[in-house]
């Protein structure tokens, strides 16, 4: 699939279908507490998402059978809810959600601590975080694509953290996964040239030890190779002229 420039119409469409996905992120977010089950996570982002007449773009996606993914501790991405699964004080998790409005995709994650959580723990999430923010100083019309990469791993590597290299962040718009792959680690090649109107989902997976992973027997999650704790945070983003738009972000979200 070719790199798609979005007209005016649709980034309209986008902005509105990242808006709602924020609204249920944040909601989402309020409901993180020791006792809840990764099940019950789901359900509440299922019926939330719902409720806006959307869909969750998750669900059934190559036959992944949740609406939300939720990943604990050391699990990376794509954990599949369960309701024997419970957090616990001290826990990390990390929540992947998309839904569909009007045809067009929108994608956004974060990594919450539960409760109280380690110094450790506090401190990969919000370096997680800063590298996103490190990346998108380079997502802007006339820029390359691997000038982000180079932003997000430069940033992760400080603090001694492994940028996790077998997944990546993409295109989206009227498909969740479309041109181009966003690396979050160093590249070599200056990748494409951004223009104004492409849309990406940036989203760097950290771990706290080394950046190899491996995929559990369900074939859908994966976790850190070494155990270590693993954070995500992705945003989609309106490339511009000037300063890229961060359409999953609200005035006062973090």
């Amino acid at each position: 699939m070719a790199v798609t420039i979005k007209s005016e119409r649709e980034i309209g469409l986008m902005r509105e279908s990242c808006k709602i996905l924020a609204e249920v992120h944040t909601k989402l977010s309020e409901a993180i507490k020791p006792g809840i089950s990764t099940w019950e996570i789901n359900e509440l982002g299922d019926r939330l998402i719902r409720s806006y007449g959307c869909v969750p773009n998750f669900l059934n996606y190559n036959g992944y059978p949740a609406s939300i993914c939720v990943s604990v501790n050391n699990e990376v991405v794509h954990g599949i809810p369960s309701k024997k699964r419970f957090l616990k004080e001290g826990d990390i998790v990390s929540l992947d959600a998309g839904l569909i409005y009007k045809g067009y995709h929108s994608d956004e994650a974060r990594t919450h601590g539960v409760g109280k959580i380690s110094p450790q723990a506090k401190r990969l999430i919000e370096v997680t975080r800063q590298s996103f923010f490190e990346g998108i100083k380079y997502a802007r019309a006339g820029h390359y694509l691997h000038e982000i990469s180079n932003g997000i791993d430069a940033y992760c590597t400080r603090f001694g953290y492994g940028v996790v290299r077998d997944l990546v962040g993409h295109g989206i718009g009227s498909h969740l996964h479309e041109d181009p792959q966003v690396p979050n680690f160093r590249q070599w090649r200056k990748g494409i040239r951004l223009r104004a109107g492409m849309t990406l989902a940036i989203e760097p997976m950290v771990n706290m030890g080394g950046y190899k992973v491996a995929w559990l027997d369900d074939e859908w999650t994966v976790v850190t190779k070494d155990g270590s704790l693993s954070a995500h945070y992705e945003n989609t983003v309106l490339i511009t002229d000037g300063e890229p738009e961060i359409l999953t972000l609200l005035p006062g979200m973090v």
